[in-house]
């Protein structure tokens, strides 16, 4: 009671936006997806997906399958009227679909069941911006790995060109006697493997590469022999050791990256981490091998850690890689430098971190120079509380808990999500179904978003919702309160922040072109920061080395006890 009083309360003191629009959904949508572009939004359901306009909110195409559930499903823009979509079903089979000429085309299954025996499980399937590459992690059996893809947008595109929508099957949605160009795997990424003859017990080993991967094997192999595929349970086994990847964009020192300055938005290399690790392994994304099954990669940096790895996040130009370390660490790797910009410890020693996410609050009047090496975070505990977290090259260091470790299981966060087109802004949806947006930097509530009073929120606990930066706008997934209806009605509601007077302050007027000036400037000082920056960078890459081999001798005293033992 006292509880819902203090909520009241608070929400009589913060504004309040109401919902703009809302549209009924197709039944079971379980996720949705908008377009960079903010024209299409893509819809996962029972029996199939739909593409619809963003817009309008009405359907534009459909594809639909007896007997399948779309529980993940992603956009991207290919051409200026085609799109890619990436899909997972409830049964963990991966789709490429294109959508064009308001039809859409199923170009690829990535794991087909040849085989029951053998059956694949697709646990992520991601599209880099822009479609060029996709990667799907797979299970099978007790074997995990991530697939890369190189996808043939060029020659789709002709296809789809030449392909008139007469000849799919109207009962099925489905092409008739269509050959779409195959997609290509350009590397097959396993959980690395300790060379032969390595063993922790005895002298450390000059070889620092196989003494981290000695290291991430034994701290992790408690995890590896799981099963990917609970029968009983039917469904997939979410204690399976899992890799975390980031396609990452060009950025002046990486290897390849020299060859990528005509096509700055194409991706030049992928970065992954495995749960239980310590170290962060980055893949080239070269051209496909002549031989298609020569696809074991060449691993072309590791940037190895202190602890352990438990969550991740890129920045919107991909130049700075945020991890979420065990112990309440907070590292942030400079691609450019190829050395940590920061390491800072949060005062959440008491919860793990489960999430992470750059927040963009740079100012347009600040000088490019020094907001190119700074950087914001909000960081998710598992006990629900918010950190937001500032550093950069030669700046101090700053950490705020934005709230209070949550008394009531309801008023633990959900959804942490950046709002591009808001400057310092995040969304956070409770498990309550509360949703506000909140001021990283001032630490403040912004605005509650309110559904209408009959409605609320369809599952708190893994809200389906999309973001518009284009448009503005939030669509999110919602229901008739139990109390008003017997059967419940999906609704999609939109809320629009660009008129609402609270919002003018934060709204950033051209977010994308904002993106594209920070890979300019990456280029435009990368020489001049690498000049003035050295013996900083020396002296933070010996600091790192030096943790590591402490922790590696602690880790050798500790074996050699345990053998004496």
């Amino acid at each position: 009671m006292t509880a819902a009083c203090s909520t009241e309360t608070s929400m009589k003191k913060t504004p309040t936006l109401e919902m703009s629009r809302a549209t009924e959904l197709p039944e079971s949508t379980l996720c949705v997806a908008c377009s960079a572009d903010g024209r299409l939004l893509g819809l996962g359901h029972s029996r199939g997906l739909s593409v619809w306009c963003a817009s309008s909110l009405l359907c534009a195409a459909e594809w639909l399958q007896d007997g399948l559930e779309m529980t993940s499903i992603q956009i991207t823009t290919m051409a200026e009227k085609a799109y890619l979509l990436a899909t997972v079903d409830d049964m963990g089979v991966a789709r490429v679909f294109a959508y064009h000429c308001e039809s859409i085309h199923l170009l690829s299954v990535i794991n087909t069941m040849e085989n029951i025996n053998k059956r694949s499980i697709c646990l992520t399937f991601e599209l880099s911006e822009g479609g060029h590459y996709g990667a799907a992690s797979i299970s099978c059996n007790s074997d995990v790995w991530l697939e890369v893809y190189h996808f043939p947008t060029d020659a789709w595109l002709k296809e789809l060109e030449v392909e008139p929508s007469q000849n799919q099957d109207p009962d099925s949605s489905a092409d008739v006697e269509v050959k779409w160009s195959p997609l290509a795997a350009v590397i097959k990424i396993q959980p690395p493997k300790t060379p032969a003859g390595t063993e922790l017990d005895g002298p450390l080993e000059n070889d620092f590469l196989t003494h981290c991967l000695a290291l991430d094997k034994d701290m992790g192999s408690s995890q590896w022999d799981e099963q990917p595929f609970d029968k009983e349970a039917g469904k997939i086994n979410e204690s399976l050791r899992r890799c975390t990847h980031h396609f990452l964009l060009p950025c002046g020192q990486f290897p390849g990256d020299s060859h990528a300055k005509d096509q700055p938005a194409l991706p030049v290399s992928v970065c992954v981490w495995w749960s239980g690790s310590h170290n962060l392994f980055h893949y080239l994304l070269r051209k496909s091998p002549k031989n298609k099954t020569d696809v074991e990669p060449m691993l072309d940096e590791l940037w190895p850690n202190a602890k352990e790895i438990l969550c991740s996040a890129v920045s919107r130009c991909t130049r700075f890689i945020a991890l979420g370390l065990d112990d309440a660490l907070v590292c942030v790797w400079d691609r450019q430098s190829g050395s940590p910009l920061s390491v800072v410890p949060v005062s959440a020693t008491d919860s793990a971190f489960s999430r992470m996410q750059f927040v963009d609050f740079r100012h347009e009047s600040a000088d490019d120079s020094q907001t190119a090496a700074t950087v914001c975070l909000s960081v998710l505990c598992k006990s629900g509380t918010v950190h937001a977290v500032t550093s950069g090259r030669g700046a101090q260091s700053c950490t705020a808990q934005l709230n209070e470790r949550p008394k009531d299981s309801g008023d633990i966060p959900t959804v942490i999500a950046p709002v591009p087109f808001l400057q310092s802004m995040m969304l956070v949806v409770q498990r309550n179904g509360q949703m506000f947006l909140q001021d990283v930097l001032n630490k403040t509530k912004v605005c509650f978003l309110n559904p209408p009073k009959t409605f609320q929120i369809s599952t708190p606990c893994s809200p389906v919702y999309a973001l518009n930066t284009k448009q503005q706008t939030l669509v999110i997934q919602g229901e008739q309160a139990s109390s008003c209806s017997a059967g419940r009605q999906s609704q999609l509601f939109s809320f629009t922040f660009g008129k609402h007077g609270i919002m003018e302050q934060y709204i950033i007027s051209h977010p994308d072109s904002q993106r594209q000036n920070t890979l300019e400037e990456a280029y435009n000082i990368y020489l001049r920061q690498r000049a003035l920056s050295a013996d900083e960078r020396n002296k933070a890459i010996a600091h790192t080395w030096k943790q590591l081999q402490d922790t590696a001798e602690l880790e050798q005293q500790r074996h050699s006890r345990a053998a004496a033992s």
